[in-house]
């Protein structure tokens, strides 16, 4: 089985944004720079395909067990839940895919030297549940996992590592450079003295004086981590691990694909990324009446024969 496509947005070097004049004219246009636009609302799957109601029993089967279990779970604290869906039939798992969907955050995890691969994390259209799937070095799938939280264990994991030494030497200072040296020294104190539960330590790039060598300095100071999320929930927003212990790359950008805020987040996981609770607790009321549906058709569907 394919994994899950995971879109991940490539960047081209990012420039420093320029804001209109303090005031215009009334004869002049005012140039507005446009926002995000369709924010993405529930959308139920539509109903799985298949001609074998065996495989979509199975599947019902599989959904009614998690939901039981999770009904007794406080999200987001503990261990996140996870289900094992490798050892489904294929033509069940089919039935689980279509009736899971797709939503709008995903997320590559990149292996390490000693366990070279990819995670890929696709949360579904129910808020709070999402599909990890682990591919090893040959891109083969090794495991294929139902998880439910915030965000999947992987992603957090991965980030809070740092990918350098401590102490690692910057780079090279280039022309240009005007403000970049402190807010690096700044991201790196904070990087070292955050702790789990801490609060974010947001550097809001766009409100700083920052021309584009700054820019292009910063990125290769802070380097580049193992995680990368994609959240389309309200135009795109990439977050992206940096080197550095659980720091974030949290670029904005509107409909079209012009960044709009572009900020670095010392902290476990960006919230933008994160399902909340209440969308869990609905997740739940909305997946329990869409297995209810499954479970009707079938039952039509035996009628009928």
């Amino acid at each position: 089985m394919k994994a899950f496509p995971i879109p991940v947005v490539s960047l081209d070097a990012v420039s420093a944004l320029v804001g209109p004049g303090s005031q215009a004219a009334a004869d002049e246009g005012f140039d507005w720079l446009p926002l995000p636009s369709g924010m993405g609302t529930f959308d139920p799957p539509p109903l799985p395909e298949t001609a074998n109601p065996a495989a979509t029993a199975a599947a019902i089967a599989v959904l009614e067990d998690a939901l039981a279990d999770l009904r007794g779970w406080v999200f987001g604290t503990g261990t996140n839940p996870a289900y094992d869906l490798a050892p489904m039939p294929p033509d069940a798992l089919a039935v689980i895919n279509e009736a899971l969907g797709q939503g709008e955050v995903s997320a590559i995890v990149r292996g390490t030297p000693g366990t070279p691969g990819e995670i890929h994390v696709q949360e579904t259209v129910f808020a709070g549940l999402w599909r990890v799937q682990t591919l090893d070095a040959d891109g083969r799938l090794a495991a294929d996992v139902l998880e439910a939280g915030p965000i999947p264990a992987a992603v957090p994991t991965a980030a809070a590592a740092p990918q350098r030494e401590a102490g690692h030497p910057l780079p090279p200072l280039i022309a240009g450079i005007m403000n970049a040296q402190p807010v690096v020294h700044e991201l790196i104190a904070a990087a070292h003295a955050h702790r789990p539960g801490d609060p974010a330590h947001v550097v809001n790039l766009s409100l700083l004086p920052m021309t584009p060598a700054d820019l292009a300095w910063l990125s290769a100071a802070l380097g580049t981590g193992r995680a990368v999320i994609l959240s389309r929930g309200y135009g795109n927003c990439r977050i992206a691990a940096t080197a550095l212990p659980a720091t974030w790359r949290v670029q904005y950008f509107n409909n079209d694909d012009r960044l709009i805020l572009d900020t670095v987040e010392v902290t476990a996981i960006p919230d933008v990324a994160l399902a909340a609770a209440e969308d869990f607790a609905d997740s739940l009321l909305r997946l329990d009446e869409w297995v209810a549906t499954l479970r009707k058709g079938l039952a039509d569907g035996a009628g009928d024969v």
